[in-house]
């Protein structure tokens, strides 16, 4: 193979490997590499402080510090989540159930019987007002 050739051959494996290399660090692609999400912390109503502290206690070790997401779970603060899509009630239907895995690649998410529908009332307040706080509101379910 002339250098030409080698040349060409190089230039199109090098603009692949930056496309990828793109995607990848803008979230694009389906691997979900960009987990944990970067997330501001706003002043939280006392009802948001004690299901901070719930949250900590029952699901951060998957769903990460202030919900930032893992490598075991998905970030709940993601536009996915918002209120028009997946309502104050799914929440309470996962802790209760368990949820398949269906938006992630994560598996499963088992349900949680030591979990209160109290303490569930509190850590969806703390979600919702993390999300608001990151520009995550309310946006009508399409199919």
């Amino acid at each position: 193979m002339s250098t030409h050739k080698n040349l060409s051959v190089l230039a199109i494996i090098l603009a692949f490997g930056a496309g990828v290399v793109f995607f990848a660090g803008t979230g694009k692609s389906s691997s979900n590499n960009t987990i944990p999400v970067s997330v501001k912390v706003p002043e939280l109503s006392f009802q948001a402080a004690t299901g901070k502290k719930a949250f900590d206690a029952n699901c951060a070790a998957c769903h990460g510090v202030n919900a930032a997401g893992t490598q075991a779970g998905p970030p709940l603060i993601h536009t996915i989540y918002n209120p028009g899509h997946h309502s104050d009630a799914a929440f309470y239907r996962a802790v209760k159930y368990g949820v398949p895995s269906h938006h992630w690649k994560f598996g499963n998410m088992p349900p949680l019987p030591s979990v209160s529908d109290a303490q569930v009332r509190f850590i969806v307040r703390y979600i919702r007002e993390l999300q608001t706080a990151n520009g995550i509101t309310y946006k009508k379910h399409m199919m």
